[in-house]
């Protein structure tokens, strides 16, 4: 039988590549950096930055009212409201941010099945979900300590007591990077269930609202029967329930529980203890699921 002679091999001028290596580090740096641009439109169509930049100035104007107050209104010694407050009191733009931006960052590559591209380079598993997990976490703290920190130029500018406003601000700070972690954590192990950015965006407002509505009547209840001795153990089953028990606990904050009554230093670390299990467990969700995504 003659050996066949129709197939041929073509150079179409690919050439080899002779530079650095970039490896590992880069890949995962420029993933967070993508991702973390990505949360805010940047890079990304004029119609993507739209909602992030709206979020994003609608978090910041309270401040602006604040500051504006203090200083154009005499007598005042002190902010309108302590730094560890603010975050509390916006949560709802902090969950409509989360909610739109935790789905685009990883949902688009489960429903166009990039994943496994991300992973046939250098870039490993663990790269990914902690590119992602601190991109989205260090979003949200952008989102949530910028009004602070107009806060606290604007006291500055007021010439309150620095020490004073100083430690606050670094309350406020803690208190918002922890919300931050816990936040990002929980959204991006919602989002990274289903490639669906609107079933994304649904279980995020749902894990994140719905207990706090639960948490809020039953504490409500407890309250008005006299029962308060349960109010701070109910705070335990809610986000920013958590937050608001951990920060009144150990970082000198008011508490939006019925009465004010917040957790006790001892319950405090309770709090504490449930809202580090949960970043650990999101975690080590978000590489469960990776392990499966990446295949």
């Amino acid at each position: 039988m003659a050996p066949d002679t129709s197939t041929q091999i073509h150079n179409i001028g690919y050439r080899s590549y002779d530079g650095p290596r970039l490896g590992r580090a880069y890949a995962r740096t420029s993933l967070f950096s993508q991702s973390l641009r990505g949360a805010y439109g940047l890079g990304r169509s004029a119609k993507s930055k739209v909602l992030p930049m709206i979020l994003f100035a609608v978090m910041c104007v309270p401040a602006l009212i604040i500051v504006a107050v203090a200083i154009a209104v005499p007598g005042y010694t002190d902010l309108p409201i302590k730094y560890t407050t603010y975050a509390v009191t916006t949560q709802v733009i902090v969950y409509l941010y989360l909610a739109s931006q935790a789905p685009q960052s990883v949902s688009r590559d489960l429903r166009f099945k990039t994943v496994p591209l991300y992973f046939s380079r250098p870039i490993e598993r663990v790269d990914y979900v902690v590119a992602k997990y601190a991109a989205m976490a260090s979003a949200l703290f952008i989102l949530t300590a910028t009004p602070l920190l107009i806060m606290w130029i604007g006291s500055m500018l007021a010439k309150f007591d620095f020490s004073h406003q100083i430690k606050g601000f670094g309350q406020g700070l803690v208190s918002v990077l922890l919300l931050s972690l816990l936040f990002s954590g929980l959204g991006l192990v919602m989002a990274a269930l289903t490639p669906r950015r609107g079933f994304g965006v649904a279980a995020i407002i749902a894990v994140l609202l719905i207990p706090f509505g639960a948490v809020t009547a039953v504490q409500g209840i407890a309250y008005s029967t006299g029962n308060t001795g349960a109010i701070e153990w109910m705070g335990l089953f809610s986000p920013i329930t958590l937050i608001d028990g951990v920060q009144t606990a150990f970082l000198n904050a008011d508490s939006a529980f019925p009465g004010g009554e917040g957790p006790s230093a001892g319950v405090g670390v309770v709090y504490l203890l449930v809202v580090l299990g949960l970043i650990v467990g999101s975690y080590a969700a978000l590489m469960a699921r990776y392990r499966k995504a990446g295949l």
